[in-house]
């Protein structure tokens, strides 16, 4: 017999499996990626170098949908702005991978050259080292918390005739659809408004 036309397994496909399965449960285990691939669970290792390993092939996909161009706007305010909003909506679209890889150091080789582009642009711009990574990391937990939000139920408060909440209520109404994409707005705009403000007081 012939070779198959399409390999059983490659990373592709190992991949594609776990991100279906932390879309469908929110986790993914060796095991459940060589059953639903109908292989054994060795013949998974073969391919990738273990859970860590998958966890960064799955960071290296999603984040695959980041506009990287972004980065070479200008000005650089412009360009962290648009980087941000990429950088949401392609982990809105995977949400529960989010707290998968916050708790996992970063190794991906493209995602590691994504970060080398941020910072570059930021110490291009002014920004004194020892502000940098803070400066990434909290616009991170700004776009990384509203993807989370995205995914979330519109109606996040319950109110109930047994507590009186006539404000919250007032509140809630007033706010009307879209409450994330609101907040986010919200939290990008005061990110940007400090950032620019450490940017000016390092360049003096």
């Amino acid at each position: 017999m012939g070779r198959p036309r399409t390999p059983l397994l490659d990373r592709e496909r190992i991949t594609a499996t776990a991100l279906q399965l932390v879309d469908d449960t929110g986790d993914f285990s060796v095991p459940q990626i060589a059953r639903r691939l109908g292989v054994q669970t060795g013949s998974v290792y073969h391919h990738v170098d273990g859970r860590d390993g998958i966890v960064e092939l799955l960071r290296e996909r999603v984040s695959a949908a980041i506009d990287t161009a972004t980065l070479d706007l200008t000005p650089w305010d412009k360009a962290i702005e648009a980087w941000a909003r990429s950088y949401r909506a392609a982990f809105a679209a995977h949400p529960r991978t989010i707290p998968l890889l916050m708790t996992s150091p970063v190794r991906a080789p493209r995602v590691l050259e994504q970060y080398e582009r941020a910072v570059s642009l930021l110490l291009d711009a002014g920004f004194g080292r020892a502000v940098v990574m803070p400066l990434i990391v909290a616009l991170e937990n700004l776009v990384l918390g509203s993807a989370l939000d995205l995914a979330a139920p519109e109606a996040m408060w319950e109110l109930t005739d047994r507590i009186p909440t006539p404000h919250l209520a007032e509140a809630l109404a007033a706010v009307g659809e879209g409450r994330a994409d609101g907040a986010f707005e919200v939290g990008l705009t005061a990110f940007m408004n400090h950032a620019r403000t450490l940017r000016d007081a390092g360049s003096h």
